[in-house]
């Protein structure tokens, strides 16, 4: 019999946000982002994270027009997410994670760049993300939290 586990979650409706670094071309996110992790920018705008910084979502959906000059897309901010656990904050790829842990943004796959595994996250080292808390739930399958292996991470307080 398999064992029980939490999965990803999607129980509330993903918000609807401008994207991305700016109104340029270049600074727009595409359908090869959705997955990613990203931050608030500006005003009712999220870009995506560096490694260490909170999360604040992820991109459900990115649309294939603009408005104002920048992407339009929808950002789940709550529910859970399935991630590959990426060690600690400040040494990314080494460490391990456990139930209950809080993180943050591990290292992040280029914009522009399709994921070929869940986003990356990291143990939270540093209180900077307290007011964005995702911890771990699940340490999937593996059931070790080392980095590369896969779980699921929840937001709590949101």
């Amino acid at each position: 019999m398999a064992k029980f586990q939490f999965k990803e979650l999607i129980v509330t409706a993903p918000e609807t946000a401008r994207l991305g670094a700016g109104t340029a071309e270049g600074d727009r996110l595409s359908d090869a982002d959705v997955g990613k992790i990203v931050k608030l920018v500006g005003d009712s705008r999220y870009n995506l994270v560096a490694v260490g910084d909170a999360i604040e979502g992820v991109i459900a959906a990115v649309e294939s027009y603009t408005a104002d000059g920048y992407s339009i897309g929808s950002v789940q901010v709550k529910d859970r997410k399935e991630v590959t656990f990426d060690g600690l904050q400040g040494t990314p790829g080494t460490g391990v994670v456990a139930i209950g842990d809080y993180v943050v943004a591990g290292t992040p796959v280029a914009k522009g760049t399709a994921l070929s595994a869940p986003v990356r996250v990291c143990k939270a080292t540093s209180q900077a993300a307290a007011h964005f808390n995702w911890r771990v739930v699940s340490l999937g399958t593996a059931g070790t939290g080392a980095v590369g292996t896969v779980g699921i991470i929840e937001r709590v307080n949101a």
